[in-house]
């Protein structure tokens, strides 16, 4: 028996000899010189153009993520195009590679954690009580309640109290920031320690805010992170640092199975 086949079909883009068209528009007349990247991504994602206040906190949560300084994920594209500069792309994907759980991908995690806790559609629900709960069950299971904390930035995270003016001012500052902030609250009262909430944790709020799938929150960071990673490639062929940091690591790494002077 021939198997019935699914219909193939995206509702993305479509292209003939002389037309492009993303999401129902015209891509030369209704987006070139109109949309700038932000709201192109948002365009993508949601299949409608964002409001004013969309579009400011939209861009602001993936300019938010572009850079970091030399990171691991800058380091392994600095690294990767050392040793093959004929592909940059590939230095990205390197880079692109390390946005997992502990660096940019968290978000992805604490967009989870609100949802499972706070179901879309959900009615009044007491706040406190809800963190309370979420971080016992949290630390009940022994895991890392994700968009707390930061190995750098303390007592806070300078970009966390922007974004969530930003959300404020622009209408997106709703359960979602105040589940966060009060899930930062519970863990720092439990833990007995600081536990600032970093912005992975507020774009994860926010991105909640925004009704996108806790599955598609970690895209952000990665098309974010690729415009920074360009950057490093691009400084990484005027001012090379990967063969002195390969060489300098190889000495250390080393140098206690070297005869002694």
């Amino acid at each position: 028996m021939s198997r019935k086949q699914k219909p193939v079909r995206s509702d993305i883009a479509w292209s003939t000899p002389d037309q492009i068209n993303v999401r129902g528009r015209d891509l030369p007349s209704e987006i070139l010189g109109k949309l700038n990247l932000g709201d192109m991504a948002f365009l993508e994602l949601t299949a409608r153009m964002p409001t004013p206040q969309e579009s400011v906190m939209f861009n602001a949560l993936v300019v938010t993520l572009v850079e970091h300084g030399v990171t691991p994920s800058a380091l392994a594209a600095r690294l990767t195009y050392a040793g093959a500069p004929e592909s940059l792309q590939a230095a990205v994907a390197a880079g692109l590679c390390g946005l997992g759980t502990v660096f940019v991908g968290s978000m992805e995690t604490a967009a989870k954690m609100l949802y499972e806790a706070l179901p879309p559609g959900t009615g009044e629900v007491d706040l406190e009580a809800l963190a309370k709960e979420t971080v016992g069950k949290m630390r009940a299971a022994g895991a890392i309640i994700p968009g707390l904390g930061h190995p750098l930035h303390k007592p806070i995270d300078p970009r966390t109290p922007r974004l969530f003016q930003l959300a404020t001012e622009n209408g997106l500052s709703g359960r979602y920031v105040a589940l966060m902030q009060a899930i930062g609250r519970e863990a720092e009262r439990a833990a007995g320690k600081s536990l600032p909430i970093n912005a992975t944790g507020a774009i994860g709020a926010i991105c909640c805010e925004f009704g996108f799938p806790w599955k598609i929150v970690r895209g952000l960071g990665v098309m974010a992170r690729a415009v920074g990673l360009v950057g490093h490639i691009l400084e990484e062929s005027q001012n090379p640092m990967a063969i002195e940091i390969w060489q300098r690591m190889e000495e250390e790494a080393s140098a206690h199975l070297r005869p002694q002077a």
